[in-house]
């Protein structure tokens, strides 16, 4: 399901997906059981499908060693130490953004799920959902990437983005 800005462009279910509402505050949903027309009903602006979900009602979920990647993407393990890139919500408007190198001995391992997930637990986040991870993990803040995507400092193409103003 995609919604940007509270425009629909896709209504169909894949995965657990992740919505931000008009009051500030986010929450995880299963796509194959709602619809896109719900979820705006219901104040959604923006949705976002990768998953999964790391922290629910402020408790880590640690569970997950048969969760795998889509079919569509080779259906392969996700378990191992990986970079990652996620978003948790503290209170509403008060969010977290941690991006996490990884694969490149010597410099980061990269984190598993079950270490993401606390982190974000750690953290104090009440909600927090796993997004895209790999090299596509890269964080840009006051004007420059801060983080070592593909342990090259070099930044891959990508077709969607969290941008805050």
């Amino acid at each position: 399901i995609l919604i940007r800005n509270g425009v629909l462009y896709r209504d169909t279910g894949a995965r657990e997906g992740l919505a931000f509402y008009e009051d500030g505050t986010m929450d995880t949903y299963d796509e194959n059981t709602t619809s896109a027309e719900k979820l705006i009903s219901e104040g959604v602006i923006d949705t976002f499908s990768f998953g999964p979900t790391l922290v629910k009602d402020g408790t880590a979920i640690t569970n997950f060693e048969s969760v795998k990647i889509d079919k569509n993407m080779g259906n392969s393990s996700i378990q191992n130490s990986n970079p990652r890139t996620g978003v948790g919500m503290i209170s509403p408007n008060h969010y977290v953004f941690v991006v996490v190198d990884g694969r490149k001995e010597g410099y980061s391992k990269g984190m598993t799920l079950n270490e993401f997930s606390k982190l974000f637990e750690e953290l104090g986040c009440t909600e927090a959902y796993n997004l895209d991870g790999g090299g596509s993990s890269t964080m840009y803040f006051m004007g420059r990437v801060v983080n070592n995507p593909l342990g090259k400092n070099q930044e891959r193409e990508i077709s969607d983005i969290l941008y805050l103003k």
